[in-house]
This record gives C-alpha cells, sequence and structure tokens, in this order.
C-alpha cells in the first residue's frame, strides 16, 4: 500500500511538470512526449509524431534568487526516446527526499506511449510491474495541424462555404517576436521569443512586469530542444534536449519486460476510464 501511495504521488507530480507553467508564471516545462512543450515527463498527452526517431536527454533547470540573497535551484532530467512509428518513452528517477509522503529512496518511473498498440504503459522497476491503459486511436490531422473531420474553433461543421471564421483576439501587452536559426545542442532549431508584460496595478503591482519565453523549435524533430523562461516573480528555467542521437531507438525500449506483472484497464490520466473492464487483470 506504502510503495502505490507513493507511486500515485511521483506519477501526480510527473503530469504537473508536464503540464508546464501556468499562464504568465515561469516554470518546468517536459518537452520530451509527441506534440512538443508539455508533453514531456507524461508521453503521449500530445499529438503523436511519425518518422523522425531520437534519443536524448531532458535536462530540466530552475533558478530562483530571493529578496535576501538566497538561491533555490532545481535540477531533473529524464531519457527520452521516439521510434519511427511514433511510440514515446520517458525514463525519470526521482531522488529520494526522506520526507513525509516522498519516498526515502530513489524511485524510476517509466512512462511508454504506444499509438501503435493503443496503449499508455506505466513501468515501476523497483516492483517490476507494468500498469497498462488503452488509449484511444490518434485522429488524423488535416490542414494546420487541425485533426480530421473536426471543424476550427469559430467555424461550422466541416468545411461549410458559410462557416465564420472568428479573428484571434490580439493582446497589447504581448510580443511575438521570431529569432534566427541557430545550432543547439547539435540541432538546427528557429527561435521565437513571447514577452508579455503585467501593467502597473493589475495583480497589485507597483511597476509593470515582463514575463519572457524562449522557444527554439527543431524542424527535423518536430518539438522544441531548448525552452526558457524567465519571470521576476518565480525566477528562471529552461529545459532543453541533450546528447540528442537521431538513430532509430532499440524496439525493446517500448515494451514492457517479460518478467513484469501486467494489469490492464482502469482510470487513466484525468480520471478517464482507460479500457475495458475496471482494472485487475493480471497476467
Amino acid at each position: 500500500m506504502k510503495r502505490s501511495l507513493i507511486l500515485v504521488g511521483l506519477c501526480t507530480a510527473a503530469s504537473l511538470f508536464a503540464q508546464g507553467p501556468p499562464p504568465g508564471r515561469g516554470g518546468r516545462m517536459g518537452f520530451g512526449g509527441p506534440g512538443g512543450p508539455g508533453a514531456g515527463m507524461m508521453p503521449g498527452m500530445g499529438r503523436t509524431i511519425t518518422g523522425a526517431p531520437y534519443s536524448a536527454v531532458e535536462v530540466r533547470e530552475s533558478q530562483q534568487v530571493l529578496p535576501n540573497g538566497n538561491v533555490i535551484t532545481n535540477h531533473s532530467q529524464s531519457n527520452v526516446a521516439r521510434d519511427s512509428s511514433g511510440r514515446m518513452r520517458t525514463e525519470t528517477t526521482f531522488p529520494a527526499r526522506g520526507q513525509v509522503g516522498l519516498a526515502s529512496t530513489p524511485t524510476t518511473i517509466i512512462n511508454i506511449h504506444d499509438p501503435v498498440a493503443g496503449v499508455r504503459r506505466t513501468l515501476d522497476p523497483q516492483a517490476k510491474t507494468v500498469h497498462e491503459v488503452s488509449i484511444r486511436p490518434g485522429l488524423g490531422r488535416g490542414p494546420n495541424g487541425n485533426p480530421a473531420g473536426r471543424p476550427f474553433p469559430g467555424r461550422g461543421a466541416g468545411n461549410s462555404t458559410n462557416a465564420v471564421t472568428r479573428t484571434p483576439r490580439t493582446d497589447p501587452n504581448t510580443v511575438t517576436e521570431t529569432l534566427a536559426m541557430q545550432t543547439i545542442n547539435g540541432v538546427q532549431a528557429t527561435g521565437t521569443r513571447v514577452t508579455r508584460t503585467i501593467p502597473a496595478g493589475q495583480i497589485g503591482n507597483a511597476q509593470p512586469i515582463q514575463i519572457v519565453q524562449e522557444t527554439w523549435m527543431s524542424a527535423d524533430l518536430k518539438v522544441p530542444v531548448m525552452v526558457k523562461t524567465t519571470d521576476p516573480r518565480s525566477g528562471t528555467s529552461t529545459t532543453q534536449l541533450t546528447n540528442i542521437t537521431r538513430a532509430e531507438p532499440d524496439p525493446a525500449l517500448f515494451q514492457a519486460p517479460s518478467d513484469y506483472t501486467v494489469t490492464k484497464g482502469g482510470r487513466g490520466p484525468g480520471g478517464m476510464r482507460g479500457g475495458p473492464g475496471g482494472g485487475g487483470q493480471i497476467r
């Protein structure tokens, strides 16, 4: 029971990291999973990307300077891999903390998103168990990445010529810049800098606050290779892919070892039921 509670807590923490920072705030942003930012430590939450295999180490660092000069620094990393079929694996080792509710020894959690088999697997190497949850088949993608058969927001169903397109509302306090292409960790990437200004008085602030986020996207890998966020309220955070290898990963990385105990079904992320049965099927 204790191990189960720890495992649930770690998976919850991973999903929070994967969501990235809330609007206007700095924070951790993983992107090892399909679809780029926000997918990182919980692979499969974004769209499936095929034909662009790679392996890398996703490194997340944050630093916050307190008013008294004290500095809070955090560092974590995950091994990530994606094959040509869009299977994604993220392996993260959580350090020992020795606090109530956290593991007293390092704990490794492996998440595998397998759109080919239609399952998401969570492996616990310490207990040699794997939990499989069914996932919905990926929808085809239409123009501009919109799922095939789904209208864009503000349009009528289908591609009706009478459909009305909404004009995106511009934010006068947000400025977006395109940065010149450069090589980051051995990969060509195009940068985008988004600067958001919180006007004085909007949140009780005496002076304007500027939050800056730079995203460097690889057209070949179809994921960011670096995201850096600077927010004077929370400090600076950087997530980047290092040790990038473009070769096809070992197929065994996307399977559960044969000596693991498998449970199926139950509830997946967000409380969605992940397949037939309420879980508990064991082989």
